[in-house]
């Protein structure tokens, strides 16, 4: 009876009757048959579960205008990033400067000029309370506003006296930053010091990523001999300029300079790749160097210097080139005894006559044979790189033959001047002797003759 019960129950009437009069059909296909008749009518657990997300985006009333101030807007508009100054990009960007439109103005007064206390005036002046009261009109408060803001848009530059800018401008190479500071009693008093590189460089760093840095080169003296250079490095600008001023006084060095104006002799100098070739020159041709060499020389006190560069142009390679050069040249008298020779000059401004400047100590040799050319001597054997120079046009033509023609016969006579006057120290020929009156007068010879016929 327990069990027609719960067959009734589980199956439905369908499938009940169909089992009570088909006794006849096996148990595995009433499974079957139950199976087929239960997917049908149910719907399956999965179908069940099956649910669409629903997202959920939160909304506010917030904009990029309301979270920024308007200085910091006006930035990301107006300025450039890093990566566009590192390109060149904007480079007037930060002459333009956003007017403030609330300077000159004051807090409690207004287009109506009143008195109000707590604001612009105190609420109690001795033992009487203020009262709110009106001012007569100010007229010229507007044109005060105008005339303020209008001075706040325009851009200043920074005004410098001719003699104290650099190479470049207002740009810090080249211009004076004043002696180097005293260390203990010992002040640095006539001395000058003048920046020659000014750079930002960046360091990478594990903790600190790229380490910015200013890197300064200086050069110090007192325009007599005394000299010395060195190299800063700081955070900040000024601490790098100073910083690398006060190392250059404490690496001072002394340049011998020949007659206070030039160097001893030519000379060949190199550090890197960098190659100068330095030679002497006589008084009032200047300075005809690259830049820094010519800084570096108003700073030692050598007025009169010719230099050609070669290779790179690296200023610390540079300016290490040069000094090298200047503590390696020799004197007059250190030449002498390395060669065992006289040492001989001949000048322009003496018409080439042979001038014995140092001698040496001792032996001296007297082969003139073996005596090293002096050029090839100072110069370490080195050889200036000179353009090949062309002919003039004009040689080519008519009119240049028909008066190279006619300065045939004379065309050595100032040579053979200078060699007679070496020679017998007047001019004269084989026929002087035999007529001395034909003879010709030597500078101040007519002076004296006119004195003595007096």
């Amino acid at each position: 009876m327990m069990s027609s019960m719960l067959k009734r129950i589980l199956l439905p009437n369908s499938i009940f009757s169909t089992v009570q009069n088909v006794v006849s059909i096996k148990r595995s296909e009433i499974l079957k048959e139950c199976t087929r008749s239960y997917s049908k009518l149910f719907v399956s657990p999965t179908q069940i579960l099956q649910f669409k997300p629903v997202h959920i985006q939160q909304n506010r009333q917030e904009s990029f205008f309301k979270k920024h101030t308007a200085e910091h807007i006006w930035k990301s508009v107006t300025s450039v990033s890093n990566a566009g100054k590192k390109r060149g990009r904007g480079k007037g960007a930060g002459k333009k400067r956003a007017k403030n439109l609330n300077k000159g103005q004051v807090l409690g007064v207004g287009v109506d000029n009143m008195v109000w206390p707590g604001l612009n005036a105190p609420i109690i002046k001795g033992r009487d309370l203020i009262k709110r009261t009106q001012l007569p009109p100010d007229p010229d408060r507007e044109a005060r506003l105008i005339k303020l803001r209008d001075a706040m848009g325009t851009f200043r530059f920074l005004k410098l006296m001719p003699t104290e800018r650099g190479w470049s401008g207002n740009k810090m190479p080249g211009r004076s930053i004043g002696p180097p500071d005293s260390i203990n009693e010992y002040s640095f008093d006539g001395f000058d010091t003048k920046v020659l590189e000014f750079k930002t460089v960046f360091c990478m760093k594990s903790n600190a990523g790229r380490y910015r840095r200013i890197s300064v080169v200086a050069v110090t003296g007192n325009k007599n001999g005394l000299a010395g250079f060195a190299l800063g490095k700081a955070a900040d600008a000024r601490a790098a300029l100073k910083r690398a001023k006060n190392r250059a006084g404490q690496k001072l060095m002394y340049i011998e300079r020949y007659e206070n104006h030039t160097v001893y002799h030519d000379f060949f100098t190199q550090f890197c790749n960098t190659k100068i070739f330095v030679e002497k020159r006589p008084e009032g041709y200047g300075l005809h160097c690259h830049r820094a060499i010519k800084t570096i020389c108003e700073i030692i006190g050598i007025k009169n210097l010719y230099a050609k560069v070669e290779g790179s142009t690296n200023l610390q390679n540079l300016v290490k080139a040069f000094f090298l050069g200047l503590l390696k040249q020799k004197t007059h008298q250190q030449l002498a005894d390395e060669t065992k020779y006289h040492l001989v000059e001949f000048r322009k401004e003496n018409d080439y006559l042979p001038v014995v400047v140092a001698s040496p100590n001792g032996d001296v040799k007297t082969d003139p044979k073996e005596a090293p050319d002096f050029l090839q001597y100072v110069m370490d054997n080195k050889v200036r790189l000179r353009k090949k120079k062309f002919p003039p046009f004009y040689t080519k033509k008519t009119h240049w033959y028909i008066k190279e023609k006619k300065m045939e016969t004379i065309r050595n006579m100032e040579k053979a001047k200078l060699n007679l006057i070496a020679e017998y120290g007047e001019i004269r020929s084989f026929l002087t002797d035999t007529y001395p009156e034909c003879r010709p007068l030597q500078k101040n010879e007519f002076k004296k003759q006119t004195e003595e016929d007096q």
